[in-house]
């Protein structure tokens, strides 16, 4: 599929006023020319931060930024049109956020006799058509190959949405949250009874893989689409998913569409999968499993079998828990598979706030620290647009919330208008602008050694930006070090867009370069983005790992560096002064693409390698044959540590047991974000 390169406009005060009020949009001004190398937005700062974008650590291209439509476009999907029309443009027009992927929702779909209670917008309505007088008790009636068991009419709602922004989309993605009633254990598509216990009827998981593979067809064919992806599970190894009955036998509402799967149901649903999607002629690859946490990801992933994973062709993980996004980052590295940070949503708030400035100050962090620690080639919201009324006090919780960066009654009828129905957006849309519109997809994130901040390259390789967030309530000096890049032109600026409690991506004067820096004062709790033009290429000196180096490995939580251990083969930590560490030669680079480039490492002295044999980290002799074993794919957050990954098995250079003593084995163990997992890579180059 062809894809479009955005432009970088942005969205003023003003402009945001036209999107949402329904006046028209207005031009933006010219700025005045640069200023001095340093700029001031406040008269002094409490604090004062150096920020250094390094280039010589670049993932790969950068899919773009995108939202699952449910349940906001089941909701609004028959809103009169102007005011539909009105949120299109705040999601995907470059003046609003911008979006370029979208994940279509395929609906499971309660029984006929089944009175909806779902949640406001989360009756997705299902492919299938039962036949007359079908109850939930009906449970064997379903064919995918019989043409009047399909609604080829579905779902009118959320088609719109895709009718409305299908030449604004690049990749698009199926998924489910749930199967049909009739494929289920408990008959209803909120969960089983027991929510832990598997909700798919093992009798119907190949109906339930024809059943997707369908739907998704149907869709391409109706709305003119090509899938590239479809997941066929929402958090499937979790609690979450459960319905339970009233006294009068009713389930009880505020629901929504979920089922639990454990790893073994999940394989069998991948492998069901993948025929059918041939049978049905869909091209769209598998992606897997949309996991609602990295850790729960990773022990999902560590129970497929090597076929199964073969079978997942992008990995999708969500980020409502954020521990050990690295795992999932040196998974996808070893599997040399694309990752997808495919959903997440919060609140970042106390109560439902349009002007608070701390809810978009969590999320323009969160996103920061996904981008750092995950890698991800894309980042998806899991819905912009929530219920108005499910967010303020006495909807969702007593005090009211902020999910959503825009909020919408998902009750309006035809009658109403922009007035009687309003759209309101939190500082939440405010700030993922400041990422939206400067990093865009085919640019290259790269590593920067501040937590508070994501940069990036374009995708020509002549500019870059980067994205500060200042979550303190006192203004702060951010000095842009722009040395690790090869060219930085005389003509260099360095333009600031700033999101605070007194505007919105107000575009400063840009600041000129001097001796390759510049300086501006971000305002207390704001979002900054830089836009840096006139910078290009990586600094010779830019790059730790360089061919005909030496380097040491120090763990660090030991302390203590990788030596050899006296039978001359093993890898053990050596003394805590690092008098007997290892000293090892970068002897190879089979590049790859960026952040997964593969690293060969010799002893100069001795002609060893480093090599994984059985799972065992040796140093063995050097043939001088190609070798996957002998391959490490290198990681960083920026901190300054490093985790090593065996191209071959996958597995991480790590000390055993986590021990810090002298002669402890060096070993080798999946990913898991351990501090023994973590090395620092000192060069000792002489000369």
């Amino acid at each position: 599929m062809a894809r479009r390169t955005r432009s970088r406009r942005l969205l003023t005060g003003a402009v945001l006023t036209a999107l949402a009020t329904g006046a028209g949009l207005i031009g933006v001004p010219a700025q005045a020319g640069p200023v001095s190398a340093t700029a001031t937005a406040t008269a002094s700062a409490a604090a004062s931060v150096t920020v250094r974008p390094d280039p010589s650590y670049q993932q790969e291209e950068f899919e773009g930024w995108g939202t699952s439509l449910v349940w906001f476009a089941n909701a609004t999907g028959d809103y009169p049109p102007e005011i539909r029309e009105r949120l299109a443009r705040l999601l995907f027009d470059d003046e609003g956020l911008g979006l370029n992927i979208a994940r279509y929702n395929i609906g499971g779909g309660n029984a006929p006799d089944v009175e909806d209670y779902l949640r406001a917008g989360g009756a997705v309505e299902g492919w299938w058509k039962a036949p007359a007088g079908t109850t939930r008790e009906d449970t064997d009636w379903w064919s995918a190959d019989d043409p009047a068991d399909w609604n080829e009419d579905a779902d009118a709602p959320q088609r719109w949405w895709v009718e409305r922004i299908k030449d604004d989309i690049d990749h698009w993605e199926t998924f489910s949250n749930s199967p049909p009633w009739f494929m289920t254990v408990s008959g209803y598509v909120s969960g089983g009874f027991d929510s832990s216990a598997d909700q798919l009827k093992t009798e119907s998981v190949d109906d339930f893989a024809a059943y997707l593979a369908g739907a998704t067809k149907r869709l391409e064919q109706a709305e003119g689409i090509e899938v590239d992806t479809i997941d066929p599970f929402n958090e499937p190894n979790t609690p979450y998913w459960g319905t339970r009955l009233g006294a009068d036998g009713e389930p009880v509402g505020g629901r929504q569409e979920g089922a639990h799967m454990g790893p073994e149901l999940q394989r069998r649903v991948l492998q069901a999968l993948a025929p059918a999607l041939k049978t049905a002629k869909v091209e769209a690859d598998i992606s897997a499993m949309d996991e609602t946490n990295p850790g729960t990801f990773a022990r999902n992933w560590s129970a497929y079998s090597s076929a199964d994973r073969a079978l997942v062709d992008q990995m999708n993980v969500h980020t409502y828990g954020t521990g050990q996004r690295t795992t999932v980052r040196d998974l996808a590295k070893a599997a040399d598979k694309p990752l997808w940070m495919s959903e997440v949503g919060g609140d970042w708030g106390d109560g439902q706030d349009f002007e608070d400035m701390r809810p978009g100050l969590g999320l323009a962090q969160h996103i920061v620290d996904d981008l750092r620690e995950l890698e991800p080639r894309a980042w998806v919201f899991w819905q912009p647009v929530e219920d108005y009324d499910n967010m303020k006090p006495g909807g969702e919780s007593d005090k009211g919330g902020n999910w959503g960066s825009i909020q919408i009654p998902f009750d309006c009828t035809a009658e109403d208008t922009l007035e009687t129905c309003p759209i309101r957006t939190n500082t939440k849309f405010d700030t993922a602008r400041n990422f939206t519109h400067f990093i865009k997809p085919g640019d290259r994130l790269i590593k920067t050694d501040d937590t508070s901040s994501a940069a990036a390259v374009t995708r020509d390789g002549k500019g870059a930006s980067l994205v500060h967030v200042n979550r303190a309530t006192e203004a702060r000096t951010v000095t842009i070090d722009l040395s690790k890049f090869r060219d930085v032109s005389r003509r260099a600026t360095v333009t600031p867009v700033v999101t605070s409690a007194d505007g919105k991506l107000e575009k400063r004067s840009p600041i000129r370069v001097s001796d390759r820096a510049a300086t501006f004062t971000v305002p207390a709790q704001s979002v900054t983005s830089f836009e840096i033009e006139g910078v290009s290429g990586v600094a010779k000196d830019a790059h730790l790992l360089r061919k005909g180096h030496s380097y040491t490995l120090t763990g660090v939580q030991s302390g203590k560096a990788v030596t050899v251990a006296d039978d001359g083969r093993s890898l053990v930590l050596g003394a805590g002064d690092g008098t007997s560490a290892r000293q090892w030669r970068l002897s190879a680079v089979r590049h790859d693409a960026g952040v997964r480039d593969r690293y060969v490492f010799t002893n100069a002295q001795d002609g060893t390698r480093l090599a994984v044999r059985n799972d065992v980290p040796v140093a063995e002799p050097d043939t001088g044959r190609r070798d996957r074993a002998t391959e490490w794919i290198m990681s960083t957050t920026g901190d300054g540590t490093w985790t090593l990954v065996n191209a071959a098995t996958g597995r991480l250079l790590e000390v055993g047991g986590q021990a810090t003593h002298e002669g402890a084995a060096v070993t080798t163990w999946p990913p898991n974000s351990g501090a023994n997992q973590r090395w620092t890579v000192t060069d000792v180059s002489t000369g």
